[in-house]
Order: structure tokens, then C-alpha cells, then sequence
């Protein structure tokens, strides 16, 4: 039977203490100009490949980017013009038209509340109106921040036909929401869980959820898909990027595939495109 001493002890707090005072009265030890050299190189290299991985990502942090008003009371912020991804900030009180989608759009609600129709969506809700689908006058009572992906601010032109077509019969199909609290979690990974939003055709969106020191590490190297990522709660890391609360990230098809960890819990709304 092994023989226990004071500093062989199973309290983590202590032993980390004891460590603590050990490594303090160690006379520190100079490396040599070699090894110098060859830690100057190490780090040196993972800063280039750290750059070179990240290099295709796009990241808008959210306190970065220009905010343009597009109505009283409602302003957006573009993500990406090329894949219609934007930010709508709602004050209290102000209301967007009608209108008519020619393309799927996805909304995620970060802050506040939304009126869409007779509908209420909530801080973490998730919304899909389909190809086709109707929207009425969208408002807020208290104030709303939302993600939009698939609305084509920025082009006149499809803003007009939007606007236009909405006048036209039918409503199209029905509208999904997916409350915040609602939905199926599966383990994804060790303290990594993941919920399914949207699976049509080549477009995949879900909610990953991750717990303090979970790491996800896809096997493939080469991303097969486009992919975005949108922070909705805690801190993570990408790579060696951290993304905060309200931070996006764009990650192009071919572009290397990045480990995700965090130090603290994350909530995170992932978009998988592919063609």
C-alpha cells in the first residue's frame, strides 16, 4: 500500500498551492542562445500557421462594423453582403412592412422581442420563414437586436420585388419557430451538446451548446461546407480567435477546419452550406 505524506494529497486546492510555493522557490535557469533560438522559432512558426489558417475567415466583432438606418426607428449592420447576412437592430416601437421572401430566411433573436404577425419571438428563439412565405408588419414593443440570414438589404432591386409581391394572394408555407427552450439536445461530445434547427437541402443550422474546457475538434481537416458561426452566450475560441458575445465568424468551403474550445460555457448558432 502506498504510504501517504501531507503534500500527496487529493484536494486540488492544496496540491495546487504546494506547486504554487514549490515552483516560487525555484532558482529560475537561463536557456542557452540555442535554446533561445529554437523557442524563438516554435513560436515564431504556430504564430505564421495560426495566421495562415485563419487567413480565409471573415469576423465581425459586435461592437465592429457600420450601422445604417433603413427606416425610423430600425437600423442593420452588414455581416456579409455576398451571403445576406446582417444584424437588425428594432427600437422600441418600430415596425418593418410587409413583405414576401424569395429565399429562406433564417432569423435568431440575441436580444429583446419581436412581433412577427401575431407571433412573439424571444432572446434565443429561432425563426424560419420558407421561399415563397409571407411576412406582415414586423415590430417591437421593447426594443428587439436580431440575426437575419437570407434578406436582401443592400439590393435595391430584391427590397422592391419583397415589398411588391407581398400584395400578391398566398401566404406560402408555414412558418417554423423553435423556442429557446424547445427542441432535442444530443450529445455531440464530452460536455459538447448540439440541436437541430434546420436540415433542408444543401443548408444545415443548429444550436451548439458547450460546456467550461469542452473542446470540439472536427476529424476532417478541410472544411467541406461554408460555415458560419454566431456567439450567442459565454466566450470561445476558434482556432486562436475568441469570439464574444454577439461576435460572427465566416469560414469558407476549403478552409482549414479550426478546434472550438472555451474556458467558460459558450452557446453558439452554427449555418453548414454546401454547393
Amino acid at each position: 500500500m502506498k504510504t501517504r505524506y501531507p503534500l500527496d494529497s487529493e484536494d486540488q486546492q492544496q496540491a495546487e498551492a504546494v506547486e504554487s510555493a514549490l515552483s516560487e522557490g525555484l532558482t529560475p535557469i537561463q536557456p542557452d542562445l540555442q535554446q533561445r533560438a529554437r523557442m524563438h522559432a516554435r513560436l515564431f512558426s504556430r504564430v505564421q500557421n495560426s495566421l495562415a489558417a485563419e487567413s480565409t475567415r471573415i469576423t465581425v466583432r459586435h461592437d465592429e462594423g457600420h450601422w445604417r438606418n433603413i427606416r425610423p426607428g430600425v437600423r442593420a449592420k452588414t455581416l456579409s453582403k455576398d451571403h445576406r447576412a446582417f444584424i437588425l437592430d428594432l427600437a422600441p416601437g418600430a415596425s418593418l412592412p410587409m413583405h414576401r421572401h424569395h429565399e429562406n430566411e433564417e432569423c435568431v433573436v440575441l436580444h429583446g422581442s419581436a412581433d412577427l404577425d401575431e407571433l412573439t419571438v424571444h432572446a434565443g428563439d429561432y425563426h424560419l420563414a420558407h421561399s415563397g412565405s409571407r411576412h406582415g408588419q414586423i415590430s417591437s414593443t421593447i426594443g428587439a437586436l436580431l440575426y437575419l440570414r437570407g434578406i436582401p438589404i443592400g439590393h435595391n432591386k430584391e427590397v422592391a420585388r419583397d415589398l411588391l409581391t407581398a400584395f400578391l394572394p398566398g401566404k406560402g408555407r408555414d412558418h417554423i419557430t423553435i423556442r429557446a427552450q424547445e427542441g432535442v439536445w444530443s450529445a455531440l461530445a464530452p460536455g459538447i451538446w448540439h440541436k437541430s434547427l434546420l436540415c433542408e437541402g444543401n443548408s444545415h443550422s443548429s444550436m451548439i451548446r458547450m460546456k467550461p474546457q469542452a473542446v470540439w475538434q472536427n476529424s476532417a481537416e478541410i472544411l467541406a461546407q461554408d460555415e458560419e458561426y454566431l456567439l450567442l452566450n459565454g466566450d470561445m475560441f476558434v482556432g486562436d480567435t475568441l469570439l464574444r458575445e454577439g461576435d460572427w465568424q465566416f469560414a469558407p468551403k476549403g478552409s482549414k477546419h479550426l478546434p472550438l474550445t472555451t474556458q467558460h460555457e459558450a452557446l453558439l448558432f452554427v449555418r453548414n452550406v454546401s454547393g
